[in-house]
């Protein structure tokens, strides 16, 4: 399959009226990705298992020309996922995207850590991102149309964080997991990367980043400095657009030099 936008002229909307499924749309990353992708064009579908977040969401997007829908999903309950993926196109018309972001982390050393976390974090890091893939791959691939994937791992999957353990080999999966699904949905016209950040600050980590500990973390980095949601954005908008046909398979960590160190 080629590219059907190739040799197209260059656009401010290369995303116009395609649909985008974003996970993990509450907060960080995921709020952030909505805008960005919604802002070159696309149609958003924005979910997470925070009803009022997802509400306040859509309609903060929809006061930006937005179109933009709120799917309530909890992607560990993987029966869920294809009727969420179908309210969706519903919505807002055929998949073009997933965004697979939702994520968990913490931990603590290898001798006192739980089966407890051990499941919370495989079962959403992996697990759930792996079932979300194969269910927007199967829309495309039953539907003979293209379409874009991109996985939000992290540097933990390309290097070795002290106790975060669990978490670390779910990210080190997310990368492997990329290039299997890269190899074996190429011939569908299926492109799909990840992108590996470094230390960016969300909610999840703000207020640690400003104790002492988090402070001497900071200054260890090649730039002494922490990134913003907002560092992602290029690359984001680079792995969903419809131009970047040749890419796939392509594992970007987008770490201010952070995995130099």
């Amino acid at each position: 399959m080629t590219d059907s936008t190739q040799g197209q002229p260059l656009s401010d909307k290369p995303l116009s009226g395609r649909h985008i499924f974003i996970t993990g749309a509450t907060s960080g990353f995921g709020n952030r990705f909505a805008h960005v992708l919604g802002g070159l064009g696309a149609r958003v579908s924005v979910a997470g298992r925070r009803v009022e977040r997802l509400d306040a969401l859509v309609a903060d997007l929809k006061t930006k020309g937005i179109e933009a829908f709120a799917v309530p999903l909890d992607v560990t309950d993987l029966p869920a996922i294809a009727p969420a993926l179908d309210a969706a196109e519903s919505a807002l018309g055929p998949l073009y995207g997933l965004v697979n972001n939702s994520g968990v982390g913490g931990g603590t050393s290898i001798e006192k850590e739980t089966v407890e976390n051990y499941d919370w974090i495989m079962n959403t890091n992996v697990k759930a991102v792996y079932f979300m893939a194969q269910a927007a791959a199967r829309r495309f691939i039953e539907r003979k149309t293209e379409g874009r994937i991109v996985n939000i791992a992290s540097i933990a999957g390309l290097r070795v964080l002290p106790k975060l353990s669990i978490y670390c080999i779910s990210k080190a999966a997310v990368v492997q997991m990329t290039r299997t699904m890269a190899i074996e949905w190429a011939r569908h016209g299926i492109n799909v990367n990840a992108i590996c950040p470094g230390y960016i600050e969300t909610e999840i980590n703000s207020e640690f980043f400003r104790t002492e500990a988090g402070q001497k973390s900071i200054a260890r980095f090649p730039r002494a400095r922490v990134g913003k949601v907002e560092d992602l954005d290029g690359i984001i908008s680079l792995m969903l657009d419809p131009r970047s046909g040749f890419m796939t398979g392509a594992i970007v960590n987008v770490d201010d030099g952070q995995l130099l160190m």
